[in-house]
Order: structure tokens, then C-alpha cells, then sequence
């Protein structure tokens, strides 16, 4: 004896039919989702006590990455420049304006400035700014072109695929060590050239392809 009618046949294909299409639908908004500016922070100014301007101070003053993250080369932080490090040079110029009065109060109370951190990797991964710079990684890789942004922000989604395309053909990123505060080299037009430089770096730096789990994640 038949139990149930022959077009429950039509709706249980058309259900297994949807469930399919549903499930990959909800998948590719997940997907897109994750890699979104919500979710990465990517491309986001936050909102800062002073609006200090990297494109002013760098590009314009000419002012090097480590006058003021003095630790980026020796430890795994390059280091928030305290108050101190800003009133080097504004105790001489611009000393009444409104816009550094916090910088002002912080200095004079001794309260450190309570910026909002832009690059924030979560607390269970490991990044060290000394392996890297040592090995000829440059600033600009991680951090985009900081001298053409009048307020900082993060360049690059800094999610685990992001350092994956890196750890697994490093030599692409690699550039002498000499230059890994300059903003704006760029490797030989050549890419026969560009291909060579890279290779010899790579030796002579002892740069290895880490994909483990555990070199990033202790």
C-alpha cells in the first residue's frame, strides 16, 4: 500500500534541491562576510585622540619609521612613541595649537595618550617585527604606503591567508635590509633582475618557507 502520494517525491527533490543551494548560499555569505572591512578592519580609520597624519610627518618632514617605534628592530613590538618622543618638537613648533592640546596634558600630567591600536592581531597569534625586519621584510609589505595616508589605517585584512600568500614564497617580499624603512623602493624593472635579487636574499638572509601551525600560533 502506498503511504504517502507520488508528488512527495517532487517535493522531497525539490527540498534536497534547496537545502543544496541554501547551505552554498549561506557558505558564500559567511565567506564574505569574514573577509569583510567589518570583520578585518581593513581600510577603517579609527578614531584617534590627536588625527596624527603619517603622510605629513613622514612624507613631508621626512621623519624615519624608527624615530618613533624605537623598538621595531630588536623586539616583537615596534613600540607607541610616548608623549615625550611628540614634545621633541613640540615644545619649538606649533606650541599653542588647539588640535596638540591633548598632547600637551598628557605630557604635563604624565598620562600616556590613549591611542587606538590600528594593526591588532588577535592575543593567539605571534608576530615578531625583529625576525622580520632582519630578514628584509619592509615596512610598507604589512603596512601600505604610511606616507600617503593623512590618517593611519590598515592596509591589509592581516587575516591567515593574508601571511600564508607571504610565508609560503617569501623571496617575493624580500628587499635588502637596507631598505626595509624606505617606503618607496621597489625592485628592479627587470624581472629577470628582480628574480636574481630576490633568490640571493633569500640565501644570504636564511629565509625559510614557515607554514606550521606553530610558528605563529604558541
Amino acid at each position: 500500500m502506498q503511504i504517502f502520494h507520488r508528488s512527495t517525491n517532487t517535493v522531497a527533490k525539490v527540498s534536497i534541491f534547496g537545502a543544496v543551494f541554501f547551505i552554498g548560499f549561506f557558505t558564500w555569505i559567511f565567506s564574505t562576510l569574514l573577509r569583510s572591512s567589518y570583520v578585518t578592519g581593513q581600510g577603517v580609520v579609527l578614531k584617534q585622540p590627536i588625527p596624527f597624519s603619517h603622510d605629513h610627518h613622514v612624507a613631508g618632514l621626512g621623519i624615519d619609521c624608527r624615530y618613533c617605534h624605537t623598538s621595531v628592530e630588536t623586539s616583537s613590538f615596534a613600540g607607541i612613541p610616548p608623549t615625550e618622543t611628540c614634545m621633541n618638537c613640540h615644545k619649538q613648533i606649533w606650541t599653542n595649537a588647539d588640535l596638540l592640546e591633548p598632547v600637551r596634558s598628557s605630557f604635563a600630567n604624565n598620562d600616556p595618550i590613549e591611542w587606538q591600536r590600528v594593526h591588532d592581531l588577535p592575543d593567539f597569534v605571534y608576530f615578531n617585527h625583529a625576525v622580520h625586519v632582519a630578514k628584509g621584510v619592509g615596512c610598507v609589505t604589512c603596512h601600505g604606503q604610511v606616507d600617503r595616508m593623512p590618517l593611519m589605517f590598515q592596509q591589509a585584512s592581516l587575516q591567515m591567508e593574508w601571511c600564508l600568500e607571504c610565508h609560503r614564497d617569501p623571496g617575493k617580499n624580500v628587499r635588502p635590509r637596507e631598505e626595509v624603512f624606505n617606503l618607496n623602493w621597489e625592485p628592479p624593472a627587470d624581472p629577470k633582475e628582480a628574480q636574481a635579487l630576490q633568490a640571493r636574499l633569500v640565501k644570504e638572509y636564511k629565509i625559510q618557507s614557515l607554514t606550521s601551525c606553530s610558528t605563529c600560533h604558541r
